[in-house]
């Protein structure tokens, strides 16, 4: 399955990607961005491709620049409830030098048009931290509804920072598509 748009492109992720994304676990911004704080070697991320690639509750994707093939980026949409017709997303840009160039706003913009139009289901929702500021004014941009607070749930480079529910629904989609 590949997912297009404008400059980027969605694929399945695979073992080629493993070492990609051992590099970008180990950026010190990243990790905090992402509230990281385990590390892993490339066998452990190798394991865990193999082990998505399985799990039908999911959708697990390498974020792909059309113009050179390169691997900017990855995304995932976890905890498919087809009963409730909701999942959860995640994304993130595997370093922070590709932050701010659109790429992000652009994959979300292929995802939410795969959640809704052909997987059917009604809600998507994430969680972000209240220090990813750039990630918050994305996720809005695109629909994005700050639904919640978790206060001081996350405990990373000895601050605290608050765990931010947001969530987008098929009418709020549908009512930007027009």
């Amino acid at each position: 399955m590949r997912l297009e748009i404008d400059r980027i492109y969605l694929r399945p992720l695979c073992q080629l990607d493993a070492p990609i994304i051992l590099e970008s676990t180990m950026d010190d911004e990243i990790r905090y961005m992402t509230g990281t704080k385990s590390t892993f070697s490339l066998e452990q991320i190798k394991t865990h491709i193999n082990h998505i690639n399985n799990d039908s509750s999911r959708y697990d994707f390498a974020i792909c620049l059309k113009s050179t093939e390169e691997m900017i980026g990855e995304l995932s949409i976890l905890d498919i409830d087809e009963e409730n017709k909701r999942a959860v997303f995640r994304i993130s840009m595997l370093s922070i030098a590709l932050t701010g160039h659109g790429y992000g706003t652009e994959a979300i913009t292929i995802v939410l048009k795969f959640v809704f139009e052909q997987l059917y289901l009604n809600r998507l929702q994430l969680e972000v931290f209240s220090h990813n500021l750039r990630g918050i004014r994305a996720y809005e941009k695109v629909g994005f509804v700050k639904e919640g607070t978790l206060r001081q749930s996350l405990f990373y480079n000895d601050t605290f920072s608050d765990e931010i529910i947001m969530a987008i629904l098929k009418s709020d989609y549908k009512d930007m598509s027009l």
